[in-house]
């Protein structure tokens, strides 16, 4: 199957998913976080759609002192991750997505990452722009990065296909397991 069949199926489903307001335990992901980071520059997302919710993390990490950074997608398909404080306004970009202003670049060493699909070997399929990837990709040539993702059960699929751009994670957390 095609990685646009996969997308429309699996978003499909995750919309028709009955999980309580797509959360999922983040208690799970912030011991995962102390545990194996330890820089506190964490890269989210600010959830869209029925995507899994952050906003409980995020609120939480605030608390931790953790820096919270959200992406910005720039020109030639590139995204970087800005901080995003608390109270600061979002804008919402030409894909619907909310960003944080352009104020104050970070490297993040953690990335929370959303999905559309994975598999248990921990890949994971996007919406197909490879922002995500390319970043990756980029912090990669200079330094280790933590690589989480998040998504409901219904997203698990056998096999998501890949090719040689694509990321694997480190993690990968639903709401009843973690897969490394």
């Amino acid at each position: 199957m095609k990685k646009s069949q996969i997308r429309k199926i699996i978003l499909k489903k995750r919309l028709n998913f009955n999980f309580k307001k797509k959360h999922i335990n983040y208690l799970n992901l912030i011991k995962l976080i102390k545990t194996v980071s330890k820089n506190k520059k964490i890269g989210l997302y600010y959830p869209i759609g029925s995507e899994v919710s952050t906003i409980d993390i995020i609120s939480h990490l605030r608390k931790k002192k953790y820096i919270i950074s959200l992406p910005v997608l720039e020109k030639k398909s590139k995204m970087s991750f800005y901080e995003w404080k608390e109270k600061s306004p979002l804008k919402i970009n030409n894909f619907g997505i909310p960003e944080p202003a352009r104020f104050k670049k970070i490297t993040p060493s953690t990335l929370i990452i959303p999905m559309v699909a994975f598999d248990t070997k921990l890949n994971r399929l996007g919406y197909g722009g490879g922002f995500y990837d390319r970043f990756i990709n980029k912090l990669e040539k200079n330094k280790k990065i933590l690589k989480i993702g998040l998504a409901l059960s219904c997203q698990k699929i056998n096999k998501v296909p890949t090719n040689k751009f694509d990321k694997k994670m480190n993690y990968i957390i639903t709401e009843n397991k973690v897969y490394k």
